[in-house]
């Protein structure tokens, strides 16, 4: 893997980092000398790389802020799970026009209630990998088992008047395996109403669609890494970033 491959690069005295084959290798301290932008082919030493545990390398961007941040853990998913379970779903929220609902009692922990409510595709009947539900009041569990199974799964809590997306801290939607969130900042939650301008005959469901009608920036998962190079004339920073 690449942590393994960067430690071998560490222990070699010298390395090739770069190609442009067709050009002279150039020292470090003249690159730190020169006015950007320009194209060189280095000899180097890899001193030092961070994060240390790739996982770590994975943050989360928002591109039109261009704020970089921390993947939340399921320890955070799941506290704010727990926080609105406190509020039982509201009744006079099931069966719409636009979603059909379903809502039942837990045998234990303290008879939890939980609301499902299935997005409707004009009148269609829906089959599980093409279906939307938004959820009230279920367990991290909970919902990565109905993520499996179904094409969309979005967090959600009902007020006296409507549903409501959950904290922008938690995941607006889950797909699979997969974790979507939105940039606190640049992000302006639109009633989930919405839903039904894209709820066509064969809805794609897909993560930026949804996004964007319910008026999310989407964070998009970025890798990144820095790279310190020494070459005994100077030391330069490289930093790896890509989608």
């Amino acid at each position: 893997d690449l942590e393994s491959h960067l430690q071998r690069c560490q222990q070699l005295p010298v390395t090739v980092l770069t190609d442009h084959q067709d050009l002279n290798s150039t020292e470090l301290r003249t690159i730190m000398n020169s006015t950007a932008p320009q194209q060189y082919r280095i000899r180097a030493k890899l001193r030092t790389y961070k994060p240390q545990k790739l996982h770590q390398s994975v943050k989360l961007h928002c591109s039109k802020c261009n704020s970089l941040q921390e993947v939340p853990d399921g320890d955070d998913f799941d506290f704010i799970l727990q926080d609105s379970a406190v509020t039982a779903p509201n009744p006079e929220l099931q069966n719409t026009s636009w979603y059909d609902s379903v809502m039942w009692t837990t045998q234990y922990q303290k008879q939890r209630k939980i609301a499902i409510h299935f997005v409707r595709h004009d009148e269609l009947l829906q089959q599980p990998e093409d279906t939307l539900l938004m959820i009230e009041g279920g367990t991290l569990k909970e919902f990565w088992k109905l993520s499996k199974r179904f094409k969309c799964v979005i967090p959600v809590k009902s007020t006296e008047d409507d549903l409501e997306l959950l904290d922008l801290s938690a995941p607006f939607l889950l797909q699979g395996n997969v974790k979507y969130y939105g940039c606190k900042q640049c992000s302006a939650p639109k009633p989930l109403k919405y839903l039904r301008f894209i709820a066509g005959d064969h809805p794609s469901w897909e993560p930026t669609e949804i996004a964007q009608v319910l008026g999310i920036e989407l964070l998009q998962y970025v890798f990144i890494m820095k790279f310190t190079l020494v070459d005994g004339t100077g030391a330069i920073n490289a930093y790896l970033f890509d989608y």
